[in-house]
């Protein structure tokens, strides 16, 4: 069976290739598109695949699109944290719709149902059908996993959001790290614009979290938080003019 996946997050691909070839060591990942403009072009220029699992939130805009931009001639399957798409997905007639963090029970028996003679869908109806433009929906609240624990924090608890190694980390007023499953592009769109602010490609930080602003090179400004971040905290030169503004309550 060759297999599709589009995902932008790099460990959930990783993750669900390893379940993948745990399952079925005959599967085949063909590809892996982190965006809806790479998937587009790589459905349109390539075989279709036998099943293709969609992440909903991609890093250019939600996986729906792809429906609208080209003929997806194939079953698909979304995978996804958030359960307020599945009548969305359900409108373009998806085989299955599973939640994150992924079983490996679920997924197996996801793959089953297709063996068993899923068929091609019909993916019209959203084309035709389609809803009006809205934005992100801003975060409430997050729920945790960590390990067998969950914990909720709220947006008021949050110093910031950085980036380690390909991995996303929520630091909270206390200093305490949690591990995030969504990018910090995901994130950016979703977290209050008066409150939060990305600072560069590693860093969103909320307005009571900066302890003290420095002078840095040319345009740039670093910025000291608290609780202290381990890297020097720069907003890029591309962002600089934006931060002030920020501060400055424009």
């Amino acid at each position: 069976m060759n297999v599709l996946i589009v995902e932008d997050e790099a460990a959930a691909v990783k993750r669900m290739r390893k379940m993948l070839v745990e399952i079925d060591p005959s599967i085949v990942v063909v590809a892996d598109m982190p965006t809806v403009e790479g998937a587009v072009e790589w459905i349109e220029a390539n075989p279709a695949p036998d099943l293709a699992f969609f992440d909903v939130q991609l890093a250019d805009g939600e996986s729906f699109a792809i429906f609208q931009r080209t003929t997806v001639a194939f079953p698909v399957i979304f995978a996804t944290a958030f359960d307020a798409y599945a009548i969305k997905a359900f409108r373009v007639n998806a085989v299955d719709y599973l939640l994150k963090p992924l079983k490996k029970e679920e997924l197996a028996a996801a793959l089953a149902r297709v063996s068993k003679g899923a068929v091609v869908r019909d993916h019209a109806p959203l084309a035709l059908h389609e809803e009006p433009a809205r934005p992100v929906a801003p975060i409430k609240r997050f729920l945790i996993r960590y390990g067998d624990h969950f914990k909720v924090v709220e947006p008021d608890q949050i110093a910031y959001i950085h980036s380690l190694q390909k991995n996303t980390f929520l630091r909270t007023k206390e200093g305490r790290d949690l591990p995030l499953e969504e990018s910090l592009d995901k994130l950016e769109l979703q977290l209050d614009p008066a409150k939060f602010i990305r600072l560069n490609r590693q860093l969103i930080v909320q307005l009571h979290s900066i302890k003290e602003l420095l002078a840095y090179s040319k345009s740039r400004v670093k910025v000291v938080l608290d609780p202290p971040y381990g890297d020097d905290a720069i907003v890029s030169s591309e962002r600089s003019a934006e931060f002030k503004r920020w501060l400055a309550g424009g």
